[in-house]
């Protein structure tokens, strides 16, 4: 008999009505010959009743004694969904994490899994029960409740189908499927029919609030389709598989996260084991940090600039306080009125002026660029939080978002182009002690690189544009892009990768962009490489950016550039240094590695 789980958020479980439309849900599946678990979230806003009941009671609560009091939210919705498949004439049993073998460790409110006895559900399934389990909660070694974090129903549902071996993972939702983007921000966004577990990790974390970006994270580690439906309709939704819906599409989602905040650590001396005394204080805090650049030094000193959420900003800051003097940085700076917008796309690697394509956008809609970082699938741009809604239509329409590709398959066609799943992997995988452990799937050496950085760039729209239309037209393909603040007149900096062949052609355009706009000076060198660190649960897992700054600062090796990305941590080194570094990396991360 089959498996399916069905994961039903606080919206479609906020009423009673709501409620017993969840349960007819689960009943027609059951009685179409499925085996049934639903994973339910917290009524409505009652997470948000309960919050506010804590803070009325205090300022700071103890994070035990709020796992404990947000859990029971879940509690409520359980009995009750249960309490409705009986009224509706079939059999069901409520169950909370605890109950349903879902062990974490203890870091409450951001707890993780690490494994999940699966006996009791099974024995309960074949009694026929549909098992309505709680999401978001689990227990710790000590019996403690813990929760997942905000969004962790989605992370209870997709895990369970992982270890349960389910056929299908539905998620319920207020929206009928996955969009290009926010259809609240932007009413001309698009549904699509298939998303890459790549594209839909990259855009959970930038802000899209479909999905919870460590439910994609467990979905990718071990191969469970997840299908996006609403709870209120019947329209097919969106698959999040391993495929894209196109194969030429370079862009296929944007996205704007509103509340971010920037933080500056300037001056900070460029020897070895400075970054990462900056980001191990912030890790200890558990804080994701996001858009990390590092620019290319000057007389001995470089500046790191990163974004946060804008709720960590007081957090991060308390942080940096303990260690901006013992590395003898010069100062810090920050900036909460600033939000991120990006755009994502897995065919983009293979595909020549997307960036041109996007800061064009931005600049004909006036905006300005504080920040830039790239990947292999992501471009992301920090623009000024009045800006941030013109920017996302901007780059929405500039990539055409809102047409449905000549070439999109639906999920039908892609798995009947699909081969063999390797099965054994899979199985290796669920056996291992932490579920939620970091899986990385590589780390690489990009030989034959060189380094452009233009300093004193104007700090106003349509230079990013103006820089990379250039350098397109003189065919120059680029790989890593990170613009930051260079500390000097509120100017920024522009550091830019290229092949090593093509760093004279590539220094010529620079020149005439520096004489065009008035930039202080160019730079370039071809003595370095690029190492990446590739994986799953790379932003969720803050320590890693610090083992790698760890490994490199005990090598002695130097980073001259950094940008990061939820699947990727790029750092640009000494390429006389790189075999060296990339084994040293593969030995700290021995573990990780698939």
């Amino acid at each position: 008999m089959s498996l399916i789980v069905q994961k039903f958020g606080g919206t479609s479980v906020a009423d009673v009505e709501k409620i017993r439309a969840a349960a007819r849900k689960a009943i027609r599946a059951q009685r179409q010959g499925h085996q049934v678990v639903m994973v339910v979230s917290a009524m409505g806003k009652n997470t948000d009743v309960l919050l506010d009941l804590a803070g009325q009671i205090g300022e700071n609560p103890p994070a035990r004694e709020m796992d404990m009091l947000l859990s029971t939210g879940e509690q409520v919705s359980v009995a009750l969904v249960a309490m409705a498949i009986h009224e509706l004439g079939a059999k069901a049993i409520s169950l909370t994490g605890g109950q349903i073998g879902m062990k974490t460790d203890n870091s409450f409110s951001k707890a993780r899994i690490q494994s999940i006895s699966t006996d009791r559900i099974e024995r309960l399934l074949a009694e026929g029960n549909i098992v309505v389990a709680a999401g978001f909660q689990g227990i710790d070694d000590d019996l403690n409740i813990t929760t997942l974090g905000r969004g962790g129903s989605d992370t209870t549902a997709v895990a369970l189908a992982a270890v349960l071996g389910a056929d299908a993972c539905e998620i319920y939702t207020d929206v009928d499927g996955v969009y290009t983007t926010d259809p609240r921000k932007l009413p001309e966004a698009r549904r699509v029919d298939v998303i890459s577990y790549d594209e839909m990790l990259e855009l959970a974390s930038l802000g899209a609030g479909v999905m919870h970006n460590r439910s994609i994270e467990f979905a990718k580690k071990f191969g469970v389709p997840i299908h996006v439906r609403s709870s209120f309709s019947d329209t097919e939704g969106t698959m999040i598989v391993a495929e894209a819906e196109s194969t030429t599409q370079p862009v296929s989602g944007a996205a704007m996260t509103a509340d971010e905040a920037r933080v500056t650590v300037l001056g900070v001396p460029d020897v070895p084991g400075k970054s990462l005394q900056i980001f191990s204080a912030i890790a200890a805090r558990k804080i994701a940090v996001d858009m990390v650049v590092q620019n290319v030094g000057q007389d001995g000193h470089a500046d790191v600039s990163f974004t946060v959420p804008r709720g960590e900003l007081k957090s991060t800051l308390a942080a940096l306080d303990s260690v901006v003097k013992s590395i003898g940085a010069q100062g810090v700076t920050h900036d909460d009125e600033v939000s991120k917008v990006s755009v994502v796309g897995l065919n983009m690697a293979t595909q020549t002026n997307v960036a041109s394509r996007m800061f064009r956008a931005l600049a004909d809609a006036g905006v300005n660029i504080h920040m830039i970082t790239t990947s292999e699938i992501k471009i992301s741009t920090l623009v000024p939080k009045s800006q941030s809604a013109d920017a996302l239509r901007a780059v929405h329409k500039a990539f055409d978002l809102h047409s449905r590709p000549a070439d999109a398959k639906n999920w039908s066609e892609i798995k009947a182009d699909r081969g063999k799943a390797d099965v054994d992997t899979l199985v290796n995988r669920l056996r291992a002690d932490e579920l939620e452990a970091l899986t990385l799937t590589g780390i690489a050496l990009t030989k034959d690189q060189a380094r452009v950085t233009l300093r004193g760039v104007p700090d106003r729209p349509g230079i990013a544009a103006d820089m990379f239309e250039m350098i397109g037209k003189a065919n120059i393909f680029v790989d890593m892009i990170v613009q930051g603040y260079d500390g000097e007149d509120g100017s920024t900096s522009v550091s830019l990768t290229v092949d090593r062949k093509d760093l004279e052609k590539t220094l010529d355009v620079a020149r005439v962009i520096q004489k065009n706009h008035g930039m202080r000076d160019v730079q370039g060198a071809d003595n370095i490489a690029k190492i990446t660190v590739s994986g799953i649960g790379l932003r969720s897992h803050t320590h890693v950016a610090t083992l790698l700054f760890d490994r490199l600062a005990n090598d002695q090796i130097n980073v001259e550039m950094i940008n990061t990305s939820e699947l990727q941590v790029n750092a640009v080194i000494d390429a006389t240094r790189a075999a060296e570094a990339t084994e040293g990396l593969r030995k700290a991360f021995a573990q990780s590695l698939m």
